[in-house]
């Protein structure tokens, strides 16, 4: 402004000199040019100052905000550093809060990006952490649970030789209590291997219904509390190999679960019937029941078992629905929990008509004898009171045949006066109906015996 001023009093005072007649019109209009020469002159050295003034301000404010935003690289640096030096000691890191910008420039919104692009990546090393260590956890899991089930298939085989070599009701009744240990032993050892990722189930051959409600149900506990119902509709109705052994898993972790949290005195009644969308099997109990939020709870972790929090009930050693929800995932199978008219719960579980076949039927045969087990019919002794394994090393070691004795109903039973069992304890003869009945069952499953 100041050099338009000065150009102005020039051209006043020239024009007022010409009025005034002192000096001729070429005079003043040569004194107006070299005015306005000599203003120029100032004004363009004013304006370098200014421009030098304005451009020195710049330089300022852009080394200003360089610096705060190499001080804001630094400081997410040195958290990444700290954040990974927690991790890999065993610390889990907080993740840093983001700092709302003071002001709205430039580096303002630089150094708020930093520090959201921190947050992140704090987020983003604990996640990685967490899903490595979970993944090297998976795998134990998975390789534990395979020598597990390994052993147990082999303790499993040793006591099937047992059972087979005697018919004696005092060693009878202690090898059933081991087997039918040895058959829940192996279930929890499944179990570990389910919520590793694996499945150590498998079969070669569909199995019918009626073959995985009865292997349920001796895989419990409580097993002399369980009532199976199943009508003729099912009689032809199997599943196919790769999902009726998981199906019978989750019945057994259903049952068990029904079993737990209902009287003793009660029975768990397990149904089956064929529906339109494929087979539904219903476990029902007459227990105290299930709050509603609790119940919603359980259904979401049945639905979207990868969805839902289950580290609470993970270390209270509640795994059972949670083994159950992922392996009916892997099927395709709906479970849900509903109330039922007794005040219990009934477990919904719906096998997709996708996976059931048709059973071919089940040729008659005549039974020869009644037992714990079924056995091989012997083919050198004709009496059917002596099992045919102890006669045929009888032979072979030419030691004397063992004392005969007439099967009955009780020939499991001891011989001593014993009080009647409970409900809930298991007898030898109640393990011989329902573990012989398993056992049929999971004949066509190699990989489980």
């Amino acid at each position: 402004m100041v050099p338009l001023l000065h150009m102005v009093l020039l051209v006043g005072v020239g024009i007022v000199v010409w009025r005034m007649g002192m000096w001729s019109g070429t005079g003043v209009l040569v004194g107006v040019v070299c005015g306005l020469i000599v203003v120029a002159f100032f004004a363009a050295r004013e304006a370098r100052t200014a421009a030098g003034f304005a451009h020195g301000v710049a330089e300022e404010a852009r080394a200003a905000d360089q610096a705060a935003a190499l001080g804001a690289l630094a400081v997410a640096e040195r958290t990444l550093l700290w954040s990974t030096d927690q991790l890999c000691g065993g610390t889990r890191p907080s993740v840093p809060a983001i700092a709302e910008p003071q002001s709205a420039g430039p580096a303002a919104r630089v150094e708020a990006a930093v520090h959201a692009l921190k947050a992140q990546v704090v987020v983003s090393l604990v996640r990685v952490h967490d899903e490595s260590a979970t993944d090297v956890l998976l795998d134990v899991l998975r390789r534990l649970a395979m020598r597990g089930h390994a052993l147990v298939a082999r303790a499993l085989e040793d006591l099937t030789k047992l059972e087979r070599a005697t018919d004696d009701p005092e060693w009878l009744a202690p090898l059933w209590r081991i087997d039918h240990l040895m058959i829940r032993l192996r279930r929890h050892v499944e179990s570990t291997a389910v919520l590793g990722g694996a499945s150590l189930r498998t079969s070669r051959q569909p199995l019918s219904v009626m073959s995985v409600l009865r292997g349920a149900s001796s895989e419990v506990v409580q097993f002399a509390r369980v009532s199976t119902v199943a009508g003729s509709a099912v009689a032809d109705i199997g599943l196919a190999g790769h999902v009726g052994p998981d199906v019978m898993h989750v019945l057994a972790e259903l049952i068990e679960n029904a079993c737990e949290h209902s009287d003793p005195a009660t029975q768990v009644t397990v149904r089956a019937q064929p529906v339109q969308a494929g087979l539904a099997i219903e476990v029902e109990d007459r227990g105290v029941g299930m709050r509603p939020e609790v119940r919603d709870q359980m259904n979401r972790l049945l639905s979207t078992p990868d969805e839902v929090d289950v580290s609470d009930q993970v270390r209270a050693g509640q795994i059972g629905l949670l083994t159950a929800a992922k392996l009916a995932q892997r099927h395709a199978v709906f479970v849900q929990l509903q109330e039922n008219p007794t005040g219990g719960t009934t477990a919904l579980v719906v096998v997709p008509t996708g996976v059931l076949v048709q059973m071919p039927p089940v040729p008659k045969v005549s039974v020869q004898q009644t037992g714990p087990r079924p056995v091989d019919a012997p083919s050198a002794q004709p009496t059917p009171v002596q099992p045919a394994a102890q006669a045929e090393q009888s032979q072979r070691a030419g030691e004397p045949p063992l004392p005969r004795r007439p099967r009955t109903h009780g020939a499991l039973r001891a011989t001593a006066p014993q009080q009647p069992a409970p409900m809930t304890a298991a007898t030898p003869g109640m393990a011989a109906d329902f573990l012989a009945g398993s056992r049929k069952g999971s004949s066509t499953q190699p990989s489980e015996s």
